[in-house]
């Protein structure tokens, strides 16, 4: 419980996730798809796409999806949020 509450607190947990996945190896990729595709709802093949293009940074795909952002645009944002994809949609709606 305390390690949970803890990631929450860490900015690495979104929709339930552990979204600060370093993907290292075959079985890491596959399960960052997984949730980059869980999150986002997009299929495996623009979940890969995504990941290729930000060097498998779950939390960066996710927020370039969800926000229609560039890769740059997208890093700044969630740098001004502390690296909290929930802050940083936030800040990109207002």
């Amino acid at each position: 419980m305390l390690t949970t509450g803890t990631m929450i607190k860490l900015g690495r947990v979104y929709s339930n996730l552990m979204v600060d996945v370093q993907s290292t190896n075959e079985k890491l990729i596959t399960r960052a798809k997984r949730i980059v595709m869980l999150v986002t709802g997009v299929s495996i093949e623009e979940a890969e796409k995504y990941l290729k293009e930000t060097e498998y940074d779950v939390k960066l795909s996710i927020l370039m999806i969800e926000t229609s952002k560039s890769k740059k645009s997208s890093k700044e944002l969630l740098k001004s949020s502390e690296v909290y994809i929930s802050k940083a949609i936030e800040l990109n709606s207002k």
